[in-house]
């Protein structure tokens, strides 16, 4: 079903909204938009994150195409499992160590992406320019996005992960173009309020798509998966 996974997605990406502040908000304050009207620069910002959500789009559509083979392979029940297993054993690491977990060679892709960024910043201050920014910052390397992405590979269908990616861009743009538009960070004590509820939603994300590769049948939590084509069906007689 298609409301639950827009639903999970639009909770993840509020729930890690603060997150992307931290990380992505002083880069939306300092986008070109001072010499812009109020109507102007709020237009700017929307598409800057339009931008962002795209890019998501792209990576429901590509994970979830893979996701989709390994459906079709019927490897999903396992899949999900495993992958549900590796989201909740970094909520459990982030618990004992009191820090989120980083990967160092993405460092090199980090720094190509600020350089892209960059390029675009000098050379296109239009509607579009902001638009082909928004894509190019959603292709930063950010911890939360790789958990969405891990949990579009789950789904069974193509609109289920599309839908999920976009809706967890979606629940980041509240916050997100609030600091681009303000100029002003949010306040600590409500980021940090943000900041000690991701391990909780990570952690129930990972619960839940363990619980969906376990097949319980029950509705919302653990359906019954679809049977891959080319799968025996067993009946009863």
């Amino acid at each position: 079903m298609l409301l639950p996974s827009l639903i999970a997605g639009f909770t993840l990406g509020a729930a890690g909204s603060l997150h992307c502040v931290g990380m992505c908000g002083p880069l939306s304050m300092a986008l070109p938009t001072w010499h812009l009207s109020a109507k102007g620069k709020f237009f700017s910002l929307l598409l800057y994150q339009l931008g962002r959500i795209i890019t998501y789009s792209v990576f429901g559509l590509i994970f979830g195409i893979a996701g989709r083979s390994i459906y079709l392979a019927g490897f999903q029940q396992w899949f999900s499992i495993l992958a549900g297993s590796i989201i909740l054993s970094a909520a459990i690491l982030y618990f004992i160590q009191k820090h989120s977990v980083h990967f160092s060679f993405f460092n090199r892709f980090y720094i190509f992406i600020q350089g892209l960024i960059g390029r675009i910043l000098k050379g296109n201050s239009t509607p579009s320019g902001f638009l082909l920014l928004g894509m190019a910052n959603g292709l930063l390397p950010c911890g939360m996005v790789y958990m969405a992405i891990a949990a579009t590979l789950s789904f069974t269908q193509l609109n289920q992960s599309i839908g999920f990616m976009a809706m967890f861009g979606a629940g980041t743009l509240p916050a997100m173009l609030f600091v681009g538009y303000s100029g002003q960070i949010i306040k600590p004590s409500i980021r940090n309020l943000f900041k000690k509820s991701v391990p909780y939603v990570v952690t129930i994300i990972g619960i839940m798509m363990i619980l969906r590769g376990l097949n319980l049948g029950i509705a919302f939590i653990s359906p019954q998966l679809p049977q891959a084509a080319g799968q025996a069906i067993n009946c009863a007689h």
